[in-house]
């Protein structure tokens, strides 16, 4: 896989702002939580300088978000997209060991998310997503733990995880690839009742 470079990162500055805004947090706040410089974080926004995947991760951690949801707002949705089996990779910031890639396998502000792990995953980092979720052993092992309780999945197993509940999950053996699909937080998924 290859490595997505700075100057491979959308424009993710007009994204960060909208966020930023909708939380009613100033440029400083933000700047002060994801450990970044007021300025660099205004040229970011503005878009006259792209952040690293390190820094992304920390400005979507600093709003609540994730990198993700940061990157997909960067480009239109497409009502047809094929993403390529050697597209960009990036890697994971704090995974254990520092081998951890993730790839996304949707591009654009979509319905869904779909991304592909691989390596190690940092298993201190937990989620909680708005919309339910899966995640799918392509290959190798895991160990989740959703909700309190703890799963061990081998390739093939594929584990639901509904919207709000908090997990985690990390490898359990080398060559782990991981794929987690699942409705985007923009999205206001609701219960249909048939009677």
């Amino acid at each position: 896989m290859s490595e997505m470079s700075e100057a491979d990162t959308p424009q993710v500055g007009p994204g960060i702002r909208r966020r930023r805004r909708a939380l009613e947090l100033t440029l400083a706040e933000v700047a002060r939580r994801a450990g970044l410089s007021t300025p660099f974080l205004s040229q970011i926004e503005n878009g006259r300088s792209r952040p690293s995947m390190g820094s992304l991760q920390r400005i979507a951690d600093a709003l609540d978000t994730t990198a993700v949801q940061l990157l997909a707002t960067a480009e239109a949705p497409r009502p047809v997209d094929v993403v390529r089996g050697a597209s960009a990779s990036v890697r994971e910031t704090g995974a254990e060991g520092g081998d951890g890639r993730m790839r996304p396998l949707v591009r654009g502000h979509q319905r869904l998310h779909a991304l592909e792990f691989t390596g190690d995953h940092d298993w201190g980092r937990e989620f909680r997503h708005r919309n339910d979720e899966i995640l799918y052993v392509a290959d190798g092992g895991a160990e989740v733990e959703a909700d309190g309780s703890f799963y061990r999945l081998e390739r093939g197993d594929t584990l639901y995880c509904a919207g709000g509940l908090v997990h985690r999950w990390r490898p359990t053996e080398p060559g782990t690839r991981v794929l987690v699909v699942g409705i985007a937080d923009h999205v206001q998924a609701t219960d249909e009742q048939t009677g």
